[in-house]
């Protein structure tokens, strides 16, 4: 089987999923190309932003119930669910490539949190596939996130897609519910990160919170960006990240969405 591929996205607020944007766009685009070009996957495995464990956790649930994270969002948004089966399979071999890469994992009976569900009703409205979702570790750092997606890159290869889902820019408290124009330091540290993957200039990546301009203003804390370290991971070996998408919401936060390139045999030309 040829490898399946591998994304980053930014999924913004819960009500991406209910309100028309340019990032809401671009990923119910990407699951109709993906379905078209290469089938539908065996298993999703996600890394969401909005689990935090010490060590690499990994969804076991055979039903995974929706997980409203969040307060102050309008009344029908708590409404939705996701009821996607588990994907308890997929979850047991990342088990095992983690224990051979010698990476501390665990596992749990857990739901799917708006960092999960709100991507994936967008690219499988349905909810036919598996899922599992991983935790990120953010006390770990992006080199331990970029690790875990070395370990599992051999995932693609037996039809899973894996998708990072957090943000390439992630200040909640600088945002704008009218801005004039996208933030200066948001542009500039997006479009840096950019210039990295395209050289391929990893070890900058990896070092992009001494490196990067306005890094700590961008993420004042690094769980947004940990799972785009995973998907760079995932493309390690021969290939590469590529931008497909990038849009701005609320003047500060940008829906920048990366696919790991290489062998897979998908690419959108989105951006």
């Amino acid at each position: 089987m040829n490898e399946l591929p591998a994304f980053f996205v930014s999924h913004g607020a819960p009500t991406l999923v209910m309100e028309p944007s340019a990032a809401r766009d671009f990923l119910a685009a990407l699951g109709c190309a993906l379905e078209s070009s290469i089938g539908r996957p065996t298993a999703v495995l996600v890394f969401s932003a909005h689990w935090e464990t010490r060590v690499a956790t990994v969804g076991m649930a055979a039903s995974p119930p929706t997980i409203h994270d969040f307060t102050g969002f309008p009344e029908e948004l708590y409404q939705l669910r996701y009821p996607a089966p588990g994907a308890v399979e997929a979850a047991r071999a990342a088990m095992e490539l983690f224990a051979g890469a010698g990476i501390a994992a665990a596992a749990e009976s857990r739901g799917l949190d708006h960092g999960a569900w709100v991507p994936l009703r967008l690219l499988f409205p349905d909810a036919e596939v598996p899922v599992a979702q991983i935790s990120v570790q953010p006390e770990l750092g992006p080199r331990h996130a970029y690790r875990v997606g070395e370990a599992l890159r051999p995932l693609r290869e037996r039809g899973v897609l894996i998708l990072g889902s957090g943000s390439i820019t992630h200040n909640l408290r600088e945002l704008s519910a009218r801005p004039l124009r996208e933030a200066r330091h948001v542009t500039e540290f997006v479009e840096w990160i950019n210039e990295q993957v395209e050289s391929g200039d990893t070890e900058a990546l990896l070092d992009y919170r001494s490196r990067a301009p306005h890094a700590v203003r961008n993420h004042p804390t690094e769980e947004h960006l940990l799972p785009f370290f995973t998907i760079l991971g995932i493309a390690s070996r021969g290939g590469q990240l590529r931008r497909i998408h990038r849009s701005t919401t609320f003047g500060t936060l940008r829906m920048d969405a990366y696919e790991a390139t290489g062998a897979a045999a998908f690419t959108l030309d989105a951006e």
